[in-house]
């Protein structure tokens, strides 16, 4: 329905690499197209980095950034902690390890766990957020948050061999994680990949 689509329009873009400008000229010629960059960096890339800030702002589109498979890429570093959550269930399964069925989130204290918790129950609010504004980054605000809350936990507390009730626990955590990082991912057009 054509009445439902709202075009927005960044207010200015400017494409940078390696720190130096990518200087565009109509009287040379020299143009790079939104098809350029989708080649060059990937869809994932360039729909995150657009909807990652508002459009009333400027944005300073980094090309090497967005080619980067590391942390600083805000992209990869969503992506791999829904990976990682999908490597640590796979290595359960493969382990044969013995889950109980039925968690106990009394076990969960530590400082990470809690976090985690409490930004994972912070989901609807961002979308609800994100969409009453109409600004996009605010959703991808909160899965940056979500995906650093993620890391710290899997740095923090163990899940693979740890007592049964606790690792299903933390398991259980680890997919409600899982599920509101894909589905915040597929909101904004990104995918979530199970390994990277």
């Amino acid at each position: 329905d054509s009445d439902k689509i709202v075009v927005v329009i960044h207010q200015f873009v400017t494409l940078s690499e390696r720190g130096e400008q990518i200087k565009m000229s109509k009287r040379t010629g020299r143009a790079y197209t939104l098809d350029d960059l989708l080649n060059e960096v990937g869809s994932d890339a360039v729909r995150y980095f657009f909807v990652a800030r508002g459009p009333s702002s400027h944005l300073d589109f980094d090309i090497g950034l967005a080619k980067e498979r590391n942390e600083k890429n805000p992209v990869f570093y969503l992506q791999y902690a829904h990976a990682r959550i999908c490597s640590i269930f796979r290595t359960v399964e493969e382990r044969g390890e013995k889950i109980a069925e039925e968690p106990d989130f009394s076990l969960l204290e530590h400082k990470s766990e809690i976090n985690l918790i409490k930004k994972t129950l912070a989901f609807d609010e961002a979308i609800d957020a994100a969409l009453e504004k109409k600004e996009p980054q605010i959703l991808a605000e909160y899965l940056r948050e979500l995906a650093s809350a993620f890391h710290q936990f899997y740095r923090d507390c163990r899940i693979v061999g740890t007592e049964p009730k606790l690792a299903a626990t933390r398991l259980a955590l680890a997919k409600t994680v899982k599920t509101a990082l894909k589905n915040g991912l597929a909101i904004l057009g990104v995918s979530a990949p199970e390994k990277m």
